[in-house]
């Protein structure tokens, strides 16, 4: 067999091995992502960690020149060698795609966080309907004790830098009760794609070949805790959207600093609130007149900062990771993100707020 059919055939075995292991989430759990992974994340984070920017991005930044140099150079025989550029296409796409899947992606495949916790999947509106009345109480005294006044949004007072130090506390919090949520070796920073990132309509992301969290540093800060617990949430190996969610708000919520609980409690409000507005409006209008109008000014302060940047480039994004989230295990596409209330409403059934 001639070699340049070796990496296009080795993509096409992949993509088998990968339909098959995603029947064995038990197995992958065991040998991957509680064996394999934590090894391979944890090397990353030591090794770029202390680097203050961000290696992943100028990785990307390098793999996007070479790729615009090579399309050039090769832009006038792509009609006679076209054989020959689909065949060095693929290969690449072959590299490209193992090492995303051995160095991360295979966390898709792992037992579902429902599993792992012993939480339900299922809840009525009665549910949701309660755990919402309780969770704006909570939010509201959170916002009281920050401002002393209902009508004054938060001003996150933080660093960056210092946010994503002060996670660690959180995350402290709940490991000593779930230990599979022990984080080390902190590797969390500001995106130097951040500009586009926010014209994407994406908030932060893991590389997965460095294994640095990034953020976008341009988002409102009140958000910044939770968004960035998120990222580390796939940082340990958790890979669905929803899961992130709530791994994200537990470590802001069980951190001992105000700001970093208003965090993650405003942040579950909100999508509470959004699923009630789907499911009953008029039900979303009473909920709304509870909320202090100084969490409805933080808001509708991330929205603004959205709506400037919201082009049809964010929407065709949008459409490609839809369909990414569907490949990979996660049917609901961008809509998994807001399953998440399907954990907390389960997860606070038995327990206090």
């Amino acid at each position: 067999m001639k070699r340049k059919y070796l990496l296009p055939l080795f993509l096409i075995v992949q993509i088998l091995i990968l339909k098959i292991i995603s029947f064995f989430p038990e197995t992958v759990e065991a040998f991957y992502s509680n064996g394999l992974y934590p090894v391979l994340s944890n090397f990353f984070r030591i090794i770029f960690g202390w680097i203050p920017f961000s290696i992943g991005d100028i990785f990307y930044f390098i793999l996007i020149l070479l790729a615009g140099k090579w399309f050039w150079n090769n832009r006038k025989n792509w009609k006679t060698n076209w054989k020959e550029h689909f065949f060095s296409i693929l290969s690449a796409l072959s590299v490209f795609y193992f090492f995303f899947y051995f160095l991360w992606a295979a966390n898709y495949y792992r037992q579902p966080l429902f599993e792992k916790m012993k939480i339900e999947r299922e809840y009525t509106d009665a549910d949701l309907l309660d755990f919402t009345k309780k969770l704006i109480i909570k939010v509201n005294n959170t916002h009281t004790l920050i401002t002393q006044n209902i009508n004054t949004k938060v001003v996150f007072p933080y660093s960056h830098e210092t946010t994503f130090g002060m996670n660690l506390k959180g995350y402290q919090t709940i490991a000593s009760e779930y230990p599979f949520f022990s984080y080390s070796n902190l590797s969390v920073k500001k995106s130097l794609f951040t500009l586009p990132l926010t014209y994407m309509g994406f908030s932060g992301y893991l590389n997965p070949f460095t294994n640095e969290a990034q953020l976008n540093y341009l988002i409102p800060t009140y958000n910044l805790p939770t968004t960035s617990c998120h990222e580390m949430a796939h940082q340990m190996g958790y890979a669905s959207e929803s899961e992130c969610n709530f791994i994200g708000f537990l470590a802001s919520v069980n951190n001992e600093n105000l700001y970093f609980k208003y965090s993650g409690y405003s942040f579950a409000l909100r999508y509470c609130l959004n699923n009630w507005y789907i499911r009953n409006k008029n039900t979303y209008k009473q909920l709304l007149k509870s909320v202090h109008p100084g969490i409805l000014k933080n808001f509708q302060e991330s929205e603004d900062f959205w709506l400037q940047y919201e082009t049809p480039v964010e929407r065709g994004f949008h459409a490609f990771y839809d369909r990414y989230l569907k490949l990979n295990q996660q049917n609901e596409g961008i809509e998994s993100y807001s399953k998440f209330v399907n954990l907390l409403v389960n997860y606070y059934k038995t327990r206090t707020l």
